[in-house]
């Protein structure tokens, strides 16, 4: 009988699972409902996949990022597992054929948005699949006193209701107990069983280092740590200005943002994971789906918005449970810069009606229109032709969101697609009374088989140019008059986020929007941007803060933060000196790696000792070379 455990090493490679992996699986194997909260990098997923595997019929995941849901199909299918993706980047014919794959096919995995579960065309195929296991990522976005409300989460009980039987796991990363219930009760969980770790990371030191000169503690901090590393900024121009500068001290860096292309953003992103680049500067764009176990530091320049996101972000750090390190570098300015900010994310009635009104003139919808329709929406354009300021209009955009008027993805890539609508013998008649289309459509069979005619293949238009001899531009033509005249469907490339009309495109002037609903969570996010200055500047430990923000109770200091260590240099002064009096005595006969160093050394507390080096890196007495050996200053 094959066991979870034989899957894990099958399918992942792994002998043994990490806690509570293994008994969140068995839980769900057992038909029982489950809530599983689960610091970044437990490794969530696993806990549907394996089931999903060891179980007949297929797992629905649901999940509201579709470059996330791309990634875990891609590595799915890698693994020789079928699973696909359905989202707003999608035709009504790409998911038509896609639904029927569920019902008829092997699929193992189906990927899907929340707000695609609402459609009928996707209610009427769920209930003639076989499902063992319905997965629900993210799960925080269900509650309106999350961070991240998604209203189509809220729908996914009368979803669940249509496979009664099945049971159903929700996963999420943070969840303060507000959310907790709101989660059980908005899924109607049955009796669920609830796995919660603590929100405390043994091998991750937080860190608030005020600086007047941000650049400057922002080097030091790279100089102290040696390894991979996360800056995270708040805006695009930030990311690149912050890599010119660093690269101008020698740092090998890239950079990352959503406005740029995707063949620049996975090139960017293939730097830093080969480690070619040492540190990646991003905006919270990056990092979701990101498997990079071995980042050694996270620093923030600017404040998160909320515990929920900074928690997650510097919890990519460390993944590897090596010792790591998550700063934020905070000025006296940050917390009125967050304030403000937080500000511009509360647009009122009239914003919000103004933007609305702006996005159906852009495009071009009249009243009635529009409903379940996607359109790819470039936001600086959309912006700079209606004269809108970006930041607010994101903000009025994301609001709009919340009151289930409209669905907006996050920028991801969507290759071609081509799928061949007519059999092998129309296909060759219509070569042969349209010779001029003959070398294109040989060239589609040539390169990409005969799955063209049971379904949407992707395709590369400069591969097809280069077998037939023509330019891109004259691959694309051929292609969009073939799919006018029905013989096959063309999909384009795109790579821009998508907005779908939820509801027919209403009147702007009388959208029913509930103030009462918008003034509460505008209490909420000003209440979460203070949960996060307080955080900066409270000389309280920061991993109890955090464990206290999120519910936990009975916490103690983690003996690990700047807050803790400094307490400790107080108490430990003599601790302190023998410590330096050691570093300085072992390298002034050799040079060693800090490693090596703290192995010689064997030091008890060890938080203490880490900071006793860096002190005297910080005060020019030890220097590291390229090697990242440390050398006493000559």
């Amino acid at each position: 009988m094959v066991t979870p455990a034989d899957i894990l090493k099958q399918y992942w490679g792994y002998t043994q699972f990490r806690p509570p992996q293994e008994e969140i699986i068995q839980t769900v194997l057992q038909g029982r409902d489950a809530l599983a909260i689960l610091p970044t990098g437990a490794g969530k997923s696993v806990c549907f996949q394996v089931p999903g595997m060891l179980k007949e019929g297929l797992c629905l995941v649901v999940t509201p990022l579709i470059a996330l849901m791309q990634d875990q199909v891609a590595q799915l299918r890698q693994k020789g597992i079928p699973a696909i993706a359905i989202h707003a980047g999608l035709s009504r014919a790409e998911i038509d054929l896609l639904l029927d794959n569920c019902v008829y096919g092997p699929v193992k995995f189906l990927y899907v948005s929340p707000e695609r579960t609402q459609t009928e065309l996707f209610r009427e195929r769920f209930q003639r699949m076989k499902v063992n296991l319905m997965a629900i990522d993210e799960a925080h976005c269900i509650s309106q006193w999350g961070h991240e409300f998604r209203p189509a989460y809220r729908l996914l009980a009368e979803v669940k209701d249509r496979q009664p039987g099945v049971p159903l796991l929700a996963v999420t990363a943070s969840a303060t107990p507000t959310v907790k219930m709101d989660i059980i009760t908005s899924l109607q969980l049955r009796e669920p069983v609830v796995f919660q770790r603590s929100f405390a990371r043994e091998n991750l030191s937080l860190v608030v280092r005020e600086a007047e000169n941000k650049e400057k503690k922002l080097l030091e901090i790279l100089r102290k740590v040696p390894g991979s590393a996360i800056v995270y900024v708040r805006s695009r121009k930030a990311t690149v200005e912050w890599s010119r500068k660093l690269q101008q001290q020698g740092i090998s860096v890239t950079y990352y943002h959503g406005g740029m292309s995707h063949t620049d953003r996975a090139a960017q992103q293939e730097q830093w994971i080969s480690n070619r680049a040492r540190v990646m500067v991003a905006t919270n764009a990056f990092g979701m789906g990101i498997n990079k176990a071995d980042v050694r530091v996270v620093v923030h320049l600017d404040l998160p918005e909320n515990p929920e996101s900074y928690y997650q972000e510097a919890g990519r750090a460390g993944r590897d449970g090596k010792r790591a390190y998550a700063a934020v570098v905070y000025h006296a300015a940050d917390a009125a810069d967050l304030r403000t900010k937080t500000e511009h994310a509360l647009p009122t009635v009239e914003q919000l009606r103004a933007v609305y009104q702006a996005l159906a003139n852009y495009l071009q919808l009249a009243e009635g229109a529009g409903q379940g329709v996607s359109f790819g929406v470039k936001m600086e354009d959309f912006c700079q032709q209606f004269g809108l300021p970006l930041a607010p209009t994101l903000a009025a955009i994301k609001k709009l969101e919340e009151e289930g008027l409209l669905e907006v993805s996050d920028q991801f890539y969507q290759p071609t697609r081509v799928h061949i609508l007519v059999d092998k013998k129309r296909l060759y008649e219509f070569q042969v009374a349209q010779a001029r289309f003959d070398p294109i459509i040989k060239a589609l069979l040539r390169l990409y088989g005969g799955e063209l005619l049971t379904g949407f293949v992707p395709i590369q238009e400069d591969q097809i140019a280069r077998a037939t001899q023509l330019s891109g531009a004259e691959v694309r033509e051929y292609l969009r008059q073939l799919h006018h005249m029905q013989v096959l469907a063309y999909e384009p490339a795109s790579d821009v986020p998508r907005l779908t009309f939820l509801t027919p495109r209403q009147d702007a002037s009388r959208l029913t929007i509930d103030r009462k609903k918008l003034e509460a969570r505008a209490a909420l996010l000003k209440q979460k941007a203070e949960a996060m200055i307080a955080y900066a500047t409270q000389p309280r430990c920061r991993m109890q803060q955090l464990q206290e923000y999120f519910g936990e109770a009975d916490t103690h200091p983690c003996h690990r933060c700047d807050v803790c260590v400094a307490n400790r240099k107080k108490t430990d002064d003599h601790l302190h000196r023998e410590y330096q009096q050691q570093v300085l005595h072992i390298l002034a006969t050799r040079s060693v790696t800090v490693d090596e160093l703290e192995t010689e050394v064997n030091p008890k507390e060890k938080e203490l000792f880490g900071e006793v080096v860096r002190d005297l890196i910080e005060a020019g007495l030890l220097t590291y070379d390229a090697y990242w050996v440390l050398h006493i200053r000559k």
